[in-house]
């Protein structure tokens, strides 16, 4: 006997819930191929100017997914995610809080984990260093700058040449890791053969802050391999990030990680 003997399961109803978990997550990874591809064959589509830009939203940053922002992967009343960084899809290791589909989402579309949590708070810079840098020796990497937000902490993690290789989030609540949203995520090629040089990225990156944050400015400028990551100020004052595609000079602004609170280098 098969289920399409019409033989209802014990209580009534079938089950569905897995079927349409692989439906979305399907439609999210095609989704999420085709956004990488635009990032590396044009203009992105929250870059300023683009024909994709969300009418009225004067930073072209439509792209607000993530996070605090809401969207498809929530915000900070979604009963799925770690602190401001979760959403529909549940905690950026899949541990299914709140639902098994939840899991199962968060562990496909959350980002490369690092180091899952472990249920202790990190509070401290210093707490969020060790995080990091636990999660990056297995791979020989280790803990650059950490800098501190409303929403969690992000730390820049550097090869044994001290060349930064990717940038990473740790959550305040569990301590887990894992890759940043975005850039890191979408443009790290794992070559440093981007067309722009660090002068051109800079230029693109003041371009669009004149145009969509005129208040903030260029403060510093971080290599990575297929994009650079900039820090912004406004009045001296550290605010937020952004990054610039090596290729094609698209502009991400790094909305995700709330207001910014301290800093500190290795």
């Amino acid at each position: 006997m098969t289920l399409n003997d019409g033989v209802e399961p014990p209580g009534g109803r079938r089950d569905r819930r897995p079927v349409v978990a692989l439906g979305l997550a399907l439609v999210l990874l095609v989704a999420s191929a085709a956004m990488a591809a635009v990032g590396m064959l044009g203009p992105a589509p929250w870059q300023s100017g683009s024909p994709w830009a969300a009418p009225g939203d004067a930073r072209g940053v439509p792209f607000t997914g993530f996070g605090q922002y809401g969207g498809m992967m929530g915000g900070p009343d979604a009963h799925l995610g770690w602190g401001g960084y979760g959403g529909m899809m549940g905690g950026p290791y899949g541990s299914g809080t709140g639902s098994d589909m939840g899991g199962m989402m968060g562990g496909m579309m959350g980002g490369h984990v690092w180091l899952a949590g472990d249920g202790r708070r990190v509070d401290s810079i210093v707490q969020a260093r060790a995080r990091a840098a636990q999660a990056g020796a297995p791979k020989e990497l280790e803990a650059g700058e950490v800098m501190q937000f409303t929403n969690g902490f992000y730390v820049e993690l550097k090869g044994a040449d001290g060349d930064p290789t990717t940038e990473v989030l740790v959550d305040p609540a569990s301590g887990a890791v894992q890759t940043e949203y975005g850039p890191a995520m979408m443009w790290n090629t794992g070559t440093r053969t981007g067309a722009l040089t660090e002068q051109q990225a800079r230029e693109a990156a003041a371009a669009w802050l004149s145009s969509n944050r005129s208040s903030e400015s260029v403060k510093s400028i971080t290599a990575y391999p297929g994009y650079f990551t900039i820090d912004t100020a406004a009045g001296g004052t550290m605010v937020g990030m952004l990054s610039v595609n090596a290729t094609t000079g698209a502009v991400w602004y790094h909305t995700w990680h709330g207001a910014f609170i301290a800093m500190e280098d290795a």
